[in-house]
């Protein structure tokens, strides 16, 4: 009897939604819930929150990881997934290991900015991953090296940004680089020796590599021509969740890749298995379903956003589901067992398909929108109604919490346009057509009934992912600096704090000695970059970087920090005679740059400088021994040395001209 009664505690005990004392997994739980089933603070003693304690992050920039707590510590990744241990009750640095990617591997920092979503904990062993691919375990107690893994290709432009999920005794991660076109892929290892057990690739490749393997003969079957030498996509960079109960791995893949599907696909073909959910078994990483959320991306689409485990309660009837609010502005409910989808509706702006067909699964896309004829102007943009940060449900009020975006985008094939990227021959630009363009939001989103409840909106598009609580809470940053607490069930914001820099990660929340502490990281920058007129609220690049944390009867002093500022100090030397031909050329090569400075040399803080407000930038040697020479590369910026002398020359003469434009307008 005793056994029995054991048994169904320890079953139920599974299936709680979220985290208890420890937050063990990027999402809280495996189910990616974000959800804390911690109550001490709740919306009638929140007003009580106060910091506790924080830390200083010398040399860290844009911060997206969600810290984890595990028997006291907190373990986290900085900018270069530096792997943090800190003592959760008094915020003292335990250990500190650095992977060094600027020395590994420095080719790697030529293709991604510098951000990375964190680590993943098993077993008394701490999981993360480098940029260049580098997968590797630390013991928790010291931060020593248990073993290393290479997951992607030394020479090859996949990178890696995600944190690793665990589960079944497996450490699994995917990679980036689905808009170079690069077949995308994620890897099972031993977590206890680093053993590869299993791969799947989330796009097919030659036919004789397709041979046998029926997955892959699915997914050649939806592709045309010789689509793997012009490249394929679908890339998991983030999204991984792991289903206790069924032992499978849900994946989220990214855009198909190039951008273009007449030119990576010519003559049709739906492209499996982009940007799509993939579930696969755990312990032989085999196929079991897949959903594709856009059949032929055309629009940089991923799929690679949270996916959250629940039961939820649909129609009477209580459903095994997975959720996920992909980019391109539908909440989709799909039944777990079987990848159908039971719901699907706009939660955002998107006028690129009227609806989704439930008897199909397919969106009923709107006319026009694959810019066949030249343009298409649709919403959301690549950017998304909704990003990487993530989102959080709560089985208490049984609502979604969603951080949203608002921004439209016209594609052309008529070549680039002034504040546009051109990718692939096809042109991508900002679409601002109503207030709430460049604008985001927290959404609380019922998913049973695929109807909002409430939203808070945001000045600004780029903000911070979300944790719920047990204590009927909802914690979201934001971009302008505010760290703050809604009630779960109105919406109505309860309490708030000056963070003191811009927040793009999500918080977490644990109990270290009987305590309910909620930490956060507060470091601006990341995927901003590449939208910094739409995103720079301020915050300078040498503006400090932190973990901060908080507790009922806090009273810590917040040390001292800038405000925003978004007046650009330029410097120039109105001596210098600037050639426009190398101005021309060296706007150009920018593009290259934009992704970390800032598109348009407007920097939005992180995960670089402004480069117009740069001293090295204003010496053209030594401009040219950090460009070439690689001479700050062990402090992020990395080495270009494929670019000459005179390309070298007309970068810094296009950010002189960008300087001095900046000087000329505040005068």
């Amino acid at each position: 009897m005793i056994s029995f009664i054991l048994w169904v505690a320890l079953a139920n005990f599974a299936k709680a939604q979220g985290a208890d004392a420890n937050w063990g997994a990027h999402g809280g739980g495996t189910d990616e819930s974000g959800y804390s089933r911690l109550g001490s603070i709740d919306v009638n003693t929140v007003a009580r929150l106060g910091l506790a304690w924080s830390l200083d992050l010398p040399g860290e920039t844009s911060l997206e990881a969600t810290p984890l707590a595990v028997g006291g510590v907190l373990y986290f990744t900085g900018s270069y997934a530096t792997v943090y241990a800190v003592d959760a009750a008094r915020g003292k640095l335990l250990w500190k290991f650095d992977p060094q990617t600027w020395k590994h591997n420095p080719f790697k920092m030529n293709f991604s900015f510098a951000a990375n979503r964190g680590a993943a904990y098993a077993d008394g062993r701490v999981f993360a991953a480098a940029l260049d691919g580098r997968l590797f375990a630390l013991d928790a107690k010291t931060g020593f090296v248990l073993w290393t893994a290479e997951t992607v290709a030394a020479n090859s432009f996949q990178t890696v940004t995600g944190a690793p999920r665990v589960g079944d005794g497996l450490v699994v991660i995917g990679n980036g680089g689905a808009d170079m076109g690069l077949r995308g892929y994620v890897t099972a290892y031993d977590a206890a020796t680093g053993r590869q057990v299993w791969r799947f690739y989330t796009a097919p490749g030659a036919p004789e590599q397709n041979k046998g393997d029926a997955a892959m003969e699915r997914a050649a079957a939806t592709w045309r021509g010789k689509y793997w030498q012009g490249g394929t996509g679908g890339g998991v960079w983030d999204s991984i969740s792991f289903d206790s109960e069924l032992h499978r791995f849900y994946i989220g893949t990214g855009n198909a890749g190039p951008y273009d599907p007449n030119v990576r696909s010519p003559g049709g073909g739906d492209n499996l298995y982009t940007a799509s959910i993939v579930a696969l078994d755990a312990k032989t990483g085999a196929y079991v379903w897949h959903y594709q959320v856009n059949p032929r991306d055309s629009w940089d689409f991923d799929a690679t956003q949270g996916i959250i485990l629940a039961d939820l309660n649909i129609g009477g009837a209580t459903r095994k589901v997975l959720m996920q609010a992909p980019k391109n502005g539908f909440f989709y409910v799909i039944d777990r067992n079987t990848g159908k989808p039971i719901s699907a509706a706009k939660f955002g702006k998107a006028t690129w398909a009227d609806h989704i067909d439930m008897k199909t699964g397919r969106p009923v896309e709107a006319a026009g929108i694959r810019y066949d004829k030249g343009d298409a102007v649709i919403w959301p943009s690549p950017t998304g109604a909704h990003s990487w940060q993530p989102m959080a449900f709560s089985p208490k009020t049984g609502l979604v919490y969603i951080p949203t975006m608002q921004i439209g985008t016209r594609f052309s094939r008529r070549g680039p346009v002034p504040g546009g990227v051109f990718v692939g021959g096809v042109s991508i630009s900002d679409v601002k057509a109503d207030p709430a363009d460049g604008t985001g939001a927290l959404l609380a989103w019922d998913p049973a009934t695929q109807q909002p409840r409430w939203n808070d909106p945001h000045a600004t598009i780029w903000n911070g992912g979300v944790l719920a609580t047990a204590g009927g809470l909802v914690f979201q940053g934001t971009a302008d600096g505010t760290f703050a607490a809604y009630d779960a069930a109105t919406g109505h914001r309860v309490w708030k704090f000056d963070a003191g820099m811009g927040i793009i990660a999500a918080p977490a929340s644990y109990l270290a000695g009987g305590i309910q502490y909620v930490s956060i990281l507060a470091g601006y920058g990341g995927a901003a970059a590449m939208s910094s007129e739409l995103s720079n609220v301020g915050w300078k690049y040498d503006a400090p970087r932190r973990l901060l944390t908080f507790a009922l009867d806090g009273h810590a002093k917040m040390p001292p920090s800038p405000p925003p500022d978004r007046t650009v100090k330029p410097v120039d030397d109105p001596h210098l005679v600037l050639n426009p031909m190398d101005v021309a050329m060296g706007q150009a090569i920018y593009l290259a740059c934009g992704a970390c400075h800032g598109r348009d040399l407007v920097s939005a803080g992180g995960p670089a400088p402004d480069l117009r407000e740069s001293r090295i930038a204003l010496d053209p040697a030594a401009f040219r021994s950090v460009v070439q020479g690689g001479a700050l590369i062990e402090h992020g910026m990395p080495r270009f040395a494929m670019l000459n002398d005179a390309q070298v020359k007309g970068l810094w003469a296009y950010i002189r001209q960008g300087a001095r434009d900046a000087q000329t307008g505040l005068k």
